[in-house]
Protein backbone atom coordinates (compact mmCIF):
# COMPACT_ATOMS: atom_id res chain seq x y z
CA UNK A 1 0.00 0.00 0.00
CA UNK A 2 1.50 3.34 -1.43
CA UNK A 3 1.89 6.40 1.16
CA UNK A 4 0.27 8.17 -1.45
CA UNK A 5 -2.61 6.34 -1.46
CA UNK A 6 -3.64 6.30 2.04
CA UNK A 7 -1.90 8.66 4.66
CA UNK A 8 -2.00 5.65 7.35
CA UNK A 9 1.17 7.25 9.03
CA UNK A 10 -1.54 10.14 10.52
CA UNK A 11 -4.22 7.50 11.53
CA UNK A 12 -1.26 6.05 13.73
CA UNK A 13 -0.01 9.71 14.85
CA UNK A 14 -3.27 9.88 15.94
CA UNK A 15 -4.24 7.11 17.83
CA UNK A 16 -3.87 7.38 21.48
CA UNK A 17 -5.78 5.37 23.99
CA UNK A 18 -3.90 7.20 26.83
CA UNK A 19 -4.87 10.69 25.65
CA UNK A 20 -8.22 11.03 27.88
CA UNK A 21 -6.12 10.85 30.92
CA UNK A 22 -3.31 13.48 30.15
CA UNK A 23 -6.46 16.20 28.68
CA UNK A 24 -8.01 15.41 31.96
CA UNK A 25 -5.11 16.07 33.91
CA UNK A 26 -4.64 19.25 31.80
CA UNK A 27 -8.14 20.55 32.27
CA UNK A 28 -7.09 20.33 36.43
CA UNK A 29 -3.84 21.99 36.15
CA UNK A 30 -6.24 25.47 34.20
CA UNK A 31 -9.17 24.84 36.12
CA UNK A 32 -8.41 27.17 38.69
CA UNK A 33 -6.98 30.15 36.34
CA UNK A 34 -9.45 33.49 36.44
CA UNK A 35 -9.48 33.95 32.64
CA UNK A 36 -11.78 36.48 30.54
CA UNK A 37 -11.78 37.98 26.54
CA UNK A 38 -8.04 39.81 28.37
CA UNK A 39 -5.63 39.38 30.83
CA UNK A 40 -2.89 37.55 32.75
CA UNK A 41 -5.50 34.23 33.46
CA UNK A 42 -5.28 34.17 29.62
CA UNK A 43 -1.44 34.76 29.06
CA UNK A 44 -1.22 32.22 32.10
CA UNK A 45 -3.31 29.36 29.97
CA UNK A 46 -1.79 29.89 27.19
CA UNK A 47 1.92 29.56 28.88
CA UNK A 48 0.82 25.93 29.81
CA UNK A 49 -0.38 24.75 26.69
CA UNK A 50 2.94 25.64 25.34
CA UNK A 51 4.44 23.32 27.53
CA UNK A 52 2.94 20.86 24.83
CA UNK A 53 2.97 22.78 21.52
CA UNK A 54 5.11 26.01 20.18
CA UNK A 55 2.30 28.49 20.26
CA UNK A 56 2.77 32.25 19.65
CA UNK A 57 1.41 34.49 21.42
CA UNK A 58 -0.19 37.42 19.78
CA UNK A 59 -0.47 40.79 21.55
CA UNK A 60 -3.04 43.04 19.86
CA UNK A 61 -3.69 46.72 21.44
CA UNK A 62 -6.36 48.11 23.03
CA UNK A 63 -8.42 50.61 20.58
CA UNK A 64 -7.09 48.77 17.15
CA UNK A 65 -10.34 48.63 14.82
CA UNK A 66 -11.36 44.69 14.47
CA UNK A 67 -13.94 44.97 11.30
CA UNK A 68 -16.78 46.52 13.38
CA UNK A 69 -15.49 45.66 17.08
CA UNK A 70 -12.70 47.57 18.81
CA UNK A 71 -10.08 45.80 21.27
CA UNK A 72 -11.76 46.80 24.86
CA UNK A 73 -9.35 47.56 27.82
CA UNK A 74 -7.71 44.68 29.56
CA UNK A 75 -9.13 43.53 32.54
CA UNK A 76 -7.75 41.83 35.29
CA UNK A 77 -8.34 41.11 38.75
CA UNK A 78 -6.54 40.08 42.19
CA UNK A 79 -9.15 39.83 44.82
CA UNK A 80 -12.76 40.46 45.34
CA UNK A 81 -15.10 39.68 48.29
CA UNK A 82 -18.58 40.04 50.45
CA UNK A 83 -17.76 40.47 54.08
CA UNK A 84 -20.71 40.60 56.67
CA UNK A 85 -20.70 42.54 59.50
CA UNK A 86 -18.60 40.53 61.39
CA UNK A 87 -15.82 40.60 58.98
CA UNK A 88 -15.95 37.59 58.03
CA UNK A 89 -15.89 36.84 54.08
CA UNK A 90 -19.15 35.32 52.96
CA UNK A 91 -18.22 35.60 49.30
CA UNK A 92 -14.79 35.03 48.45
CA UNK A 93 -13.35 35.23 44.84
CA UNK A 94 -10.37 33.23 46.16
CA UNK A 95 -12.68 30.11 46.77
CA UNK A 96 -14.25 30.27 43.23
CA UNK A 97 -14.07 32.83 40.68
CA UNK A 98 -17.13 32.71 39.29
CA UNK A 99 -18.75 34.76 41.93
CA UNK A 100 -17.51 37.97 40.40
CA UNK A 101 -18.96 39.00 37.31
CA UNK A 102 -16.12 38.78 34.57
CA UNK A 103 -15.01 42.46 33.82
CA UNK A 104 -16.56 44.22 36.61
CA UNK A 105 -14.70 47.47 37.80
CA UNK A 106 -12.66 47.79 41.01
CA UNK A 107 -15.04 48.55 43.85
CA UNK A 108 -14.86 49.59 47.38
CA UNK A 109 -17.60 50.79 49.45
CA UNK A 110 -20.38 49.63 52.93
CA UNK A 111 -23.51 49.35 51.64
CA UNK A 112 -27.21 47.58 52.99
CA UNK A 113 -28.33 44.77 51.68
CA UNK A 114 -31.44 46.13 49.73
CA UNK A 115 -27.84 48.52 47.73
CA UNK A 116 -26.23 45.19 47.65
CA UNK A 117 -28.46 43.09 45.89
CA UNK A 118 -28.64 45.41 43.03
CA UNK A 119 -25.53 43.84 42.48
CA UNK A 120 -25.91 40.31 42.95
CA UNK A 121 -26.71 37.54 40.85
CA UNK A 122 -28.27 33.84 41.83
CA UNK A 123 -30.26 31.14 40.20
CA UNK A 124 -33.36 30.69 41.39
CA UNK A 125 -34.13 27.47 39.12
CA UNK A 126 -30.83 26.19 40.87
CA UNK A 127 -30.57 27.08 44.04
CA UNK A 128 -27.57 25.44 44.94
CA UNK A 129 -25.69 26.98 42.21
CA UNK A 130 -23.84 30.23 40.98
CA UNK A 131 -23.97 31.67 37.85
CA UNK A 132 -21.08 32.51 35.54
CA UNK A 133 -21.94 36.15 33.91
CA UNK A 134 -20.18 38.76 32.04
CA UNK A 135 -20.48 42.31 31.49
CA UNK A 136 -17.91 43.10 28.74
CA UNK A 137 -19.03 45.74 27.32
CA UNK A 138 -21.01 47.51 30.26
CA UNK A 139 -19.65 49.11 32.83
CA UNK A 140 -20.84 47.98 36.08
CA UNK A 141 -19.62 45.33 39.24
CA UNK A 142 -21.42 42.48 40.16
CA UNK A 143 -20.99 39.47 42.30
CA UNK A 144 -22.70 36.00 41.36
CA UNK A 145 -23.60 33.62 44.51
CA UNK A 146 -26.18 31.00 44.97
CA UNK A 147 -29.43 31.61 45.38
CA UNK A 148 -29.67 29.53 48.90
CA UNK A 149 -26.56 31.85 49.96
CA UNK A 150 -28.44 34.67 49.01
CA UNK A 151 -31.84 33.96 50.87
CA UNK A 152 -29.69 33.33 53.78
CA UNK A 153 -28.10 36.92 53.85
CA UNK A 154 -29.11 38.78 56.68
CA UNK A 155 -30.57 42.80 56.82
CA UNK A 156 -27.08 44.62 57.92
CA UNK A 157 -24.61 46.57 56.21
CA UNK A 158 -21.74 44.65 54.20
CA UNK A 159 -18.11 45.49 52.64
CA UNK A 160 -17.63 44.87 49.63
CA UNK A 161 -14.56 44.85 47.84
CA UNK A 162 -13.12 44.15 44.28
CA UNK A 163 -9.25 44.75 43.27
CA UNK A 164 -9.49 44.38 39.69
CA UNK A 165 -8.35 46.84 36.91
CA UNK A 166 -9.18 47.90 33.35
CA UNK A 167 -6.85 50.05 31.55
CA UNK A 168 -5.12 49.79 28.40
CA UNK A 169 -3.55 47.01 27.23
CA UNK A 170 -3.65 44.21 25.18
CA UNK A 171 -6.29 41.43 23.81
CA UNK A 172 -4.12 37.95 24.03
CA UNK A 173 -4.67 34.73 21.26
CA UNK A 174 -2.69 31.56 20.71
CA UNK A 175 -1.72 30.36 17.32
CA UNK A 176 -0.17 27.12 16.03
CA UNK A 177 0.44 26.03 12.44
CA UNK A 178 1.96 23.15 11.27
CA UNK A 179 2.77 23.15 7.92
CA UNK A 180 1.37 20.03 5.36
CA UNK A 181 2.72 19.32 1.36
CA UNK A 182 0.08 21.57 0.35
CA UNK A 183 -0.86 25.09 1.83
CA UNK A 184 -4.67 24.45 2.00
CA UNK A 185 -5.38 24.51 5.50
CA UNK A 186 -7.48 22.75 8.23
CA UNK A 187 -8.75 25.10 11.19
CA UNK A 188 -9.04 24.02 14.23
CA UNK A 189 -10.33 26.81 16.90
CA UNK A 190 -11.32 26.92 20.45
CA UNK A 191 -12.21 29.51 23.38
CA UNK A 192 -10.20 30.78 25.87
CA UNK A 193 -12.03 33.05 27.76
CA UNK A 194 -13.93 31.51 30.23
CA UNK A 195 -13.31 30.59 33.77
CA UNK A 196 -13.72 27.87 36.00
CA UNK A 197 -15.57 25.93 33.65
CA UNK A 198 -13.92 22.24 32.74
CA UNK A 199 -16.55 21.60 29.92
CA UNK A 200 -16.84 24.94 28.40
CA UNK A 201 -14.41 24.91 27.64
CA UNK A 202 -10.63 23.77 28.92
CA UNK A 203 -12.26 20.48 27.55
CA UNK A 204 -12.13 22.21 24.19
CA UNK A 205 -8.48 23.41 24.95
CA UNK A 206 -6.98 20.08 26.09
CA UNK A 207 -8.53 17.84 22.91
CA UNK A 208 -7.01 20.94 20.27
CA UNK A 209 -3.57 20.63 22.36
CA UNK A 210 -3.10 17.19 22.41
CA UNK A 211 -4.34 17.01 18.72
CA UNK A 212 -2.05 19.63 17.82
CA UNK A 213 0.56 17.39 19.81
CA UNK A 214 0.09 14.20 17.79
CA UNK A 215 -0.44 15.85 14.29
CA UNK A 216 3.12 17.28 14.58
CA UNK A 217 4.45 13.10 14.61
CA UNK A 218 3.37 12.70 10.75
CA UNK A 219 3.39 14.02 7.76
CA UNK A 220 0.50 16.07 6.64
CA UNK A 221 -1.26 16.63 3.15
CA UNK A 222 -3.40 19.60 4.71
CA UNK A 223 -1.36 23.06 6.64
CA UNK A 224 -3.22 22.51 10.32
CA UNK A 225 -3.84 25.95 11.81
CA UNK A 226 -4.63 25.95 15.57
CA UNK A 227 -6.65 28.78 17.33
CA UNK A 228 -6.79 29.62 20.87
CA UNK A 229 -8.86 32.73 20.65
CA UNK A 230 -11.39 34.80 23.23
CA UNK A 231 -14.79 33.74 22.10
CA UNK A 232 -16.54 36.44 19.17
CA UNK A 233 -13.74 38.91 20.04
CA UNK A 234 -11.21 36.77 19.49
CA UNK A 235 -12.28 35.12 16.26
CA UNK A 236 -13.12 38.90 14.49
CA UNK A 237 -9.78 40.04 15.80
CA UNK A 238 -8.06 36.88 13.89
CA UNK A 239 -10.39 36.94 10.68
CA UNK A 240 -9.42 40.84 10.90
CA UNK A 241 -5.90 40.21 11.05
CA UNK A 242 -5.68 37.00 8.71
CA UNK A 243 -7.76 37.40 5.24
CA UNK A 244 -5.24 36.00 3.07
CA UNK A 245 -4.50 32.88 5.65
CA UNK A 246 -8.73 32.57 6.12
CA UNK A 247 -8.87 31.92 2.19
CA UNK A 248 -6.83 28.88 1.99
CA UNK A 249 -9.14 27.48 5.24
CA UNK A 250 -10.77 24.57 2.91
CA UNK A 251 -12.02 23.18 6.16
CA UNK A 252 -12.44 23.73 9.59
CA UNK A 253 -13.98 22.62 12.96
CA UNK A 254 -14.75 24.76 16.22
CA UNK A 255 -14.05 22.56 19.55
CA UNK A 256 -16.37 22.96 22.65
CA UNK A 257 -18.20 21.25 25.56
CA UNK A 258 -16.11 17.53 24.39
CA UNK A 259 -15.72 16.69 28.11
CA UNK A 260 -19.19 15.38 29.44
CA UNK A 261 -21.44 12.25 28.94
CA UNK A 262 -24.23 13.76 26.36
CA UNK A 263 -24.22 13.68 22.71
CA UNK A 264 -22.57 14.26 20.59
CA UNK A 265 -23.88 16.97 18.64
CA UNK A 266 -22.70 18.40 15.22
CA UNK A 267 -23.62 22.13 13.81
CA UNK A 268 -23.08 22.38 10.42
CA UNK A 269 -21.58 24.89 8.31
CA UNK A 270 -23.53 28.00 6.97
CA UNK A 271 -22.67 26.17 3.40
CA UNK A 272 -25.17 22.69 4.55
CA UNK A 273 -22.98 20.39 2.81
CA UNK A 274 -19.31 21.41 2.89
CA UNK A 275 -16.63 18.71 3.00
CA UNK A 276 -16.76 19.09 6.97
CA UNK A 277 -20.36 18.47 7.23
CA UNK A 278 -20.29 15.32 5.18
CA UNK A 279 -16.75 13.76 6.87
CA UNK A 280 -18.31 14.28 10.39
CA UNK A 281 -21.88 13.37 9.63
CA UNK A 282 -19.96 9.96 7.88
CA UNK A 283 -17.67 9.22 11.21
CA UNK A 284 -20.43 9.69 13.89
CA UNK A 285 -22.81 7.32 11.95
CA UNK A 286 -19.50 4.84 11.13
CA UNK A 287 -19.20 4.82 14.86
CA UNK A 288 -22.81 3.69 15.55
CA UNK A 289 -23.07 7.14 18.05
CA UNK A 290 -26.76 8.71 18.52
CA UNK A 291 -25.38 11.87 17.62
CA UNK A 292 -27.27 14.88 16.85
CA UNK A 293 -27.17 16.66 13.48
CA UNK A 294 -27.85 20.46 13.48
CA UNK A 295 -27.99 23.16 10.55
CA UNK A 296 -26.03 25.90 10.82
CA UNK A 297 -27.69 29.00 12.02
CA UNK A 298 -26.05 32.51 13.29
CA UNK A 299 -26.29 31.86 17.24
CA UNK A 300 -23.47 30.19 19.12
CA UNK A 301 -19.52 29.71 19.32
CA UNK A 302 -17.08 31.29 16.42
CA UNK A 303 -18.51 29.26 13.75
CA UNK A 304 -20.83 32.11 13.25
CA UNK A 305 -17.85 34.33 12.62
CA UNK A 306 -15.77 32.26 10.12
CA UNK A 307 -19.23 31.47 8.72
CA UNK A 308 -20.14 35.08 8.31
CA UNK A 309 -21.09 35.96 4.78
CA UNK A 310 -17.54 37.77 4.02
CA UNK A 311 -15.89 34.59 4.61
CA UNK A 312 -18.44 31.85 4.24
CA UNK A 313 -15.85 29.02 5.63
CA UNK A 314 -16.94 25.55 5.97
CA UNK A 315 -16.77 25.28 9.45
CA UNK A 316 -18.45 23.43 11.84
CA UNK A 317 -19.15 23.14 15.73
CA UNK A 318 -18.25 19.61 17.39
CA UNK A 319 -19.67 19.34 20.98
CA UNK A 320 -20.93 16.58 23.18
CA UNK A 321 -23.76 18.33 24.96
CA UNK A 322 -25.09 21.47 22.96
CA UNK A 323 -24.12 24.66 24.47
CA UNK A 324 -27.18 25.96 26.46
CA UNK A 325 -29.04 22.78 27.19
CA UNK A 326 -27.14 21.06 29.90
CA UNK A 327 -27.85 22.28 33.43
CA UNK A 328 -24.19 22.07 34.25
CA UNK A 329 -24.22 24.77 31.55
CA UNK A 330 -22.84 28.59 33.03
CA UNK A 331 -22.24 27.64 36.60
CA UNK A 332 -20.65 25.93 39.50
CA UNK A 333 -21.64 22.65 38.33
CA UNK A 334 -19.56 22.23 35.37
CA UNK A 335 -16.39 21.43 37.32
CA UNK A 336 -13.74 18.37 37.57
CA UNK A 337 -17.05 16.21 38.00
CA UNK A 338 -18.70 16.74 34.94
CA UNK A 339 -16.15 16.08 32.58
CA UNK A 340 -14.84 12.67 32.52
CA UNK A 341 -11.25 11.26 30.72
CA UNK A 342 -13.42 8.60 28.75
CA UNK A 343 -15.39 11.28 27.49
CA UNK A 344 -12.86 13.29 26.33
CA UNK A 345 -11.36 10.20 24.87
CA UNK A 346 -14.21 9.66 23.12
CA UNK A 347 -14.47 12.95 21.47
CA UNK A 348 -10.98 12.92 20.51
CA UNK A 349 -11.17 9.74 18.95
CA UNK A 350 -13.95 11.19 16.57
CA UNK A 351 -11.70 14.29 15.87
CA UNK A 352 -8.99 12.04 14.93
CA UNK A 353 -11.01 10.07 12.27
CA UNK A 354 -12.56 12.99 10.70
CA UNK A 355 -8.76 14.45 10.46
CA UNK A 356 -7.75 11.12 8.40
CA UNK A 357 -10.85 10.83 6.84
CA UNK A 358 -10.12 14.29 5.08
CA UNK A 359 -6.49 13.20 4.35
CA UNK A 360 -7.43 10.44 2.58
CA UNK A 361 -10.13 11.58 0.47
CA UNK A 362 -8.75 11.73 -2.67
CA UNK A 363 -10.07 12.05 -6.25
CA UNK A 364 -9.53 8.86 -8.66
CA UNK A 365 -10.17 8.18 -12.04
CA UNK A 366 -10.42 4.66 -13.59
CA UNK A 367 -7.46 3.67 -16.01
CA UNK A 368 -9.97 0.90 -17.28
CA UNK A 369 -12.94 2.13 -17.89
CA UNK A 370 -14.38 0.16 -20.78
CA UNK A 371 -16.58 -2.40 -18.86
CA UNK A 372 -15.41 -4.47 -15.48
CA UNK A 373 -12.41 -5.12 -15.43
CA UNK A 374 -10.84 -8.72 -14.80
CA UNK A 375 -9.52 -8.49 -11.20
CA UNK A 376 -8.64 -12.48 -10.37
CA UNK A 377 -6.15 -12.28 -13.29
CA UNK A 378 -4.46 -8.91 -11.15
CA UNK A 379 -4.69 -11.13 -8.06
CA UNK A 380 -6.92 -8.12 -6.55
CA UNK A 381 -8.93 -10.55 -4.66
CA UNK A 382 -6.31 -12.23 -3.51
CA UNK A 383 -5.25 -9.03 -1.57
CA UNK A 384 -8.23 -9.53 0.01
CA UNK A 385 -9.48 -12.67 0.11
CA UNK A 386 -8.69 -13.20 4.05
CA UNK A 387 -9.71 -10.44 5.75
CA UNK A 388 -13.01 -10.13 7.74
CA UNK A 389 -13.76 -7.66 5.24
CA UNK A 390 -13.48 -9.47 2.18
CA UNK A 391 -16.95 -9.43 0.76
CA UNK A 392 -17.32 -5.35 2.10
CA UNK A 393 -13.92 -4.98 0.31
CA UNK A 394 -14.91 -6.26 -2.86
CA UNK A 395 -18.37 -4.49 -3.27
CA UNK A 396 -15.74 -1.47 -2.35
CA UNK A 397 -13.65 -2.11 -5.25
CA UNK A 398 -16.78 -2.53 -7.41
CA UNK A 399 -18.23 0.52 -6.54
CA UNK A 400 -14.85 2.69 -7.17
CA UNK A 401 -14.12 1.55 -10.43
CA UNK A 402 -18.00 2.49 -11.51
CA UNK A 403 -17.74 5.84 -9.67
CA UNK A 404 -14.20 6.37 -10.31
CA UNK A 405 -14.60 9.26 -13.39
CA UNK A 406 -12.51 11.44 -11.90
CA UNK A 407 -15.28 13.87 -10.94
CA UNK A 408 -16.29 11.72 -7.97
CA UNK A 409 -14.23 11.61 -4.44
CA UNK A 410 -13.65 8.92 -2.14
CA UNK A 411 -16.31 10.52 0.26
CA UNK A 412 -19.18 10.67 -2.57
CA UNK A 413 -18.32 6.93 -2.95
CA UNK A 414 -18.33 6.00 0.50
CA UNK A 415 -21.58 7.83 0.93
CA UNK A 416 -23.22 6.53 -2.31
CA UNK A 417 -22.44 2.93 -1.81
CA UNK A 418 -23.38 2.93 1.86
CA UNK A 419 -19.64 1.65 2.67
CA UNK A 420 -17.36 3.04 5.67
CA UNK A 421 -15.11 5.67 4.39
CA UNK A 422 -11.87 3.75 5.88
CA UNK A 423 -12.90 0.64 3.76
CA UNK A 424 -13.29 2.77 0.58
CA UNK A 425 -9.94 4.68 1.00
CA UNK A 426 -8.06 1.26 1.78
CA UNK A 427 -9.69 -0.59 -0.72
CA UNK A 428 -8.53 2.22 -3.55
CA UNK A 429 -5.35 2.54 -2.51
CA UNK A 430 -5.27 -1.50 -3.22
CA UNK A 431 -6.88 -0.77 -6.77
CA UNK A 432 -4.28 2.00 -7.25
CA UNK A 433 -1.22 -0.05 -6.26
CA UNK A 434 -2.68 -2.73 -9.08
CA UNK A 435 -2.36 -0.10 -11.79
CA UNK A 436 -5.92 0.11 -11.97
CA UNK A 437 -6.69 3.85 -10.86
CA UNK A 438 -4.72 7.40 -10.81
CA UNK A 439 -5.11 9.72 -8.17
CA UNK A 440 -6.33 13.08 -9.60
CA UNK A 441 -4.31 16.53 -8.64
Amino acid sequence: MTMSAINTNIQVALADNGVGEEIYRLVQTLFPICRSITGDGVRETLSHVRNYIPLELIEVPTGTSVFDWTIPQEWNIRDAYIKNIDGERIVDFRKSNLHVVGYSEPVRARMSLAELKKHLITLPDQPDLVPYRTSYYNKTWGFCLSHNQLKSLADDSYEVCIDSELKDGHLTYGEFVLEGRTTEEILISTHICHPSLANDNLSGIGLSTFLARNLQKSERRYTYRFVFLPGTIGSITWLSRNEAAAARIKNGLVISCVGDRGGPTYKRSRKGNAEIDRVVEHVLKLLGMQAVIEDFSPYGYDERQYCSPGFNLSVGLFERSKYGTFPEYHNSADNLEFVRPECLQESYDVIARVIAALENNHTYLNRNPMCEPQLGKRGLYATIGGDKDAARKQMAMLWILNMADGSQSLLDIAERANIPFNVIAETASVLEDGGLLNKVS
